[in-house]
């Protein structure tokens, strides 16, 4: 049987199915994961984690995939179907758009933002939902992580109500390494974290959380929805949307207060609300 004539059961999500075709593929051609780590241009933990299933693929990965193993396109064919299984289709746009973006502004009031979350907050986040694939929804949300990584990633600015620091997702201990995360992440040179403390009252982002992606041809707007959210490239939105980001930013701490206020929650001289 070729793999094109080979589909994945009903009980197999598109990312278990992606993950143990590249598997049986590489098993056939006699290669260690670090030989088709190699061969694709890739790294073994890569090539181990989409095996797994906690990688979602890109289309770039896909396509050196199949020119390693010489599959003739066969994972490529099998992208769109794992992305469109990994994320919602109202979605997919913008995840499209943020990993073509040169710069991500991104306002959050409740929550972390997903581009920094870790494992464990993401899991015990998502897991409020009770959702029937809980693992495929960390892995999607994890894999949008990629684009923070390497020398041509986007500068990224995020700036967080404390009320995010406040809010304890998970145990005393999950928490520390989310904040963890925090600090590492404002730490790096293209990205930029900053807190609007409590103190300051009202501020421009109290009507919802926003993201606004930057790219070569546009900027474009992402505004959270309760069961989807909505994108804009209309300028007068956009426009808008930037001159409330500015305000946001003016309203809160320097970076480097912001790193301290963080430290504070971590050292527990701020507790988190029980």
């Amino acid at each position: 049987m070729t793999a094109e004539r080979i589909t994945p059961s009903p009980k197999v999500s598109l990312l278990e199915f992606f993950g143990a075709e590249l598997r049986r593929l590489r098993t056939k051609a006699s290669w260690a994961q670090g030989e088709l780590a190699s061969a694709a241009h890739t790294t073994q933990s890569m090539i181990c984690k989409i095996e797994r299933a906690r990688q979602v693929p890109s289309i770039e990965m896909s396509e050196s995939l199949d020119a390693a193993l010489a599959t003739d396109g066969h994972f490529a064919r099998l992208h769109p179907l794992v992305l469109a299984y990994a994320y919602p289709a109202w979605f997919l746009p913008y995840v499209e758009m943020e990993r073509e973006a040169t710069a991500i502004r991104v306002f959050q009031g409740q929550v972390v933002p997903g581009l920094l979350q870790t494992e464990e907050y993401a899991r015990a986040l998502l897991s409020s939902r009770r959702p029937d694939s809980l693992d495929d929804l960390v892995t999607s949300r994890l894999s949008r992580q990629e684009v923070l990584e390497g020398s041509d990633r986007p500068r990224a600015w995020f700036v967080l109500d404390e009320q995010v620091l406040r809010r304890r997702v998970g145990n005393a201990q999950l928490m520390r390494g989310q904040l963890e995360r925090l600090l590492s992440a404002g730490s790096e040179p293209r990205t930029v974290v900053q807190v609007i403390p409590e103190s300051r009252g009202v501020h421009a982002g109290l009507d919802g959380n926003f993201s606004v992606l930057t790219s070569v041809e546009a900027d474009v707007l992402h505004v959270d929805g309760f069961f989807e959210g909505r994108l804009s490239i209309d300028p007068s939105e956009t426009a808008e949307a930037l001159h409330a980001y500015d305000l946001l930013r003016a309203d809160a701490l320097p970076p480097c207060q912001s790193a301290d206020l963080i430290h504070e929650y971590l050292r527990g001289q701020t507790t988190w609300g029980t």
